[in-house]
């Protein structure tokens, strides 16, 4: 514009001649004769307005195409670019439906430059700056390795997982089976174990392995990926759907990681994922120790003096992965996960509880509190139950053994104590056994201990040992009736050549003794 503005002062001011103004600003004598003709055009005169700085000049001398007046009928560009999202519509078309409008209209290039222009004003890119240690980018790349089964031939593909950080471009790269939320949450832990520390924020993109619902304003995340999130302290806000360049630190990695790490493996058969991590690492450890090509240093020093001093430092114990469910309480205080039941506090049935499953252990939170915690197991059909979460009553009836039932009977005599023995020996089920022994006890809630002692005694005397008969001689009284001599116990007898027995000293004792005197 300096050159512009002393052609037209040379012209205007001092009335040289073009020839001679072409001569003394080093141009041609027709192009000085076209400047001139431009800012005739555009109204200018010497002295040019005051406050007309480079750039006005500029636009009033070379105004863009749209701005330039014209005897066309200027399309709705706004409308124009909102029909070439629709599926099928192009610019060819749009422009002949505008045509069929406007017969005299812009020709097909014309149309496409005045397109193109108008676009590039919405394309204006914001420079995005990063404060050290805050973002961390990550993403999935496109391409896949093939992984070949060595003994079936069968090929599958390994998925590459990419993080950086925002400051230093730090890059982590990683494979896995496939992109699931496992996958996202186990590589984003991989990567800040790989940088050492945590940062402030995680931008992934939007799969629904790390959003449930995407939202530009408040995303509904994945319950893992949360999970993972709030274990290493960081916010998670993933990058607009569609729009790459809210993550284009991470775009511009996968690029990199692409032709840093698949070109130079293309040639290379894999067999198992563990082979191609081996194979992928010295590959990354070149790719940020790759010196920058506009700036001093590389991926690894900027890493050093910037990222890593403002990094969070880890969780004291390693990130597991977990998925989280929601589960109801049935009636019987258990809930049912993959085919197992487990037990929760008995206070909890009918409650909805938020279950945390890692590999080995089942978690379950009430109220964002934990109310319980279970080995996981795989037995199908199976129950878990911790006695503690049982009622009084369930707890003394899944802790019975004949042995207890047996001591509980002794602490009210002997007779009952002998009745619930034989209650164990002559029944053929265990579970009856446990029914008629817990019938009898209890009969001393209702009549007393030393009533249901002296009704087994007479049970016992009379072969009445069923509940139903201990019952009724409590209920008719006969407990307390004494019993008659011949139901009353005899002493033990013992039969014996060498014992001569009680008799023998009533009918022949004279006799006896004669005999037992003269031998």
């Amino acid at each position: 514009m300096r050159r512009i503005r002393e052609i037209l002062r040379l012209c205007w001011d001092l009335k040289l001649s073009h020839e001679d103004v072409g001569l003394a600003v080093g141009v041609s004598g027709s192009t000085v004769h076209r400047y001139v003709a431009r800012a005739n055009a555009a109204g200018l005169s010497w002295p040019l307005p005051e406050g007309l700085d480079d750039t006005d000049l500029e636009r009033r001398l070379f105004p863009p195409l749209a701005d330039r007046p014209t005897k066309y009928v200027e399309p709705d560009w706004n409308h124009i670019h909102q029909e070439r999202k629709r599926p099928g519509v192009t610019t060819l078309l749009l422009w002949q439906e505008y045509k069929e409008n406007n017969p005299n209209g812009y020709q097909l290039s014309q149309f496409f430059e005045r397109y193109r222009q108008w676009r590039q004003l919405l394309n204006v890119t914001m420079r995005q700056t990063y404060r050290v240690g805050e973002k961390v980018f990550s993403d999935f790349a496109g391409k896949k390795f093939p992984i070949v089964d060595a003994e079936t031939g069968e090929v599958k593909y390994a998925h590459l997982f990419v993080s950086c950080l925002g400051a230093s471009n730090y890059t982590f790269a990683d494979v896995f089976r496939n992109e699931t939320s496992q996958s996202w949450c186990e590589g984003q832990a991989r990567a800040f174990e790989f940088f050492g520390g945590s940062s402030e924020v995680i931008i992934p993109d939007n799969p629904k392995s790390t959003v449930d619902k995407p939202s530009r304003f408040e995303p509904v995340l994945n319950s893992s990926f949360a999970d993972m999130a709030r274990h290493f302290g960081c916010a998670v806000i993933p990058a607009r759907v569609r729009k790459p360049k809210d993550k284009a630190k991470v775009e511009s990695a996968v690029g990199l990681a692409t032709r840093w790490i698949f070109a130079r493996l293309r040639n290379r058969t894999f067999f198992s994922l563990e082979e191609l991590r081996q194979a992928i690492k010295p590959l990354l450890d070149d790719l940020n120790n790759r010196p920058f090509k506009k700036l001093p240093g590389c991926r690894t020093s900027a890493f050093e003096e910037l990222d890593k001093p403002a990094l969070r430092p880890l969780p004291s114990h390693p990130y597991e992965y977990s998925e989280i469910h929601k589960a109801r309480i049935n009636f019987d205080y258990h809930f049912e996960f993959d085919k197992h039941w487990y037990s929760v506090p008995y206070q909890l049935v009918k409650k909805e509880v938020e279950l945390r499953v890692t590999t080995n252990a089942i978690e379950v939170l009430h109220g964002g509190k934990r109310v319980a915690s279970h080995r996981r197991s795989s037995k199908r059909g199976g129950s878990t139950t911790l006695d503690e979460h049982r009622t009084k009553k369930h707890s003394h009836y899944a802790n019975r053994t004949p042995e207890k039932m047996i001591s509980w009977a002794a602490s009210f005599g002997p007779a009952t104590k002998r009745i619930i023995e034989l209650a164990f020996q002559s029944l053929s089920h265990m579970d009856e056994a446990y029914n008629r022994s817990m019938g009898i006890l209890k009969l001393a809630k209702s009549y007393g201990p030393d009533r249901l002692e002296a009704a087994c005694q007479r049970g016992l005397a009379t072969g009445a040992i069923s509940w139903r008969s201990i019952k009724s001689i409590l209920q008719n009284n006969l407990d307390l009736r004494p019993l008659p001599p011949a139901l009353l116990p005899t002493q033990l007898t013992i039969t014996h050549h060498n014992i001569r027995g009680a008799n023998y000293f009533t009918t022949n004792k004279g006799e006896n003794h004669a005999n037992a005197t003269h031998n």
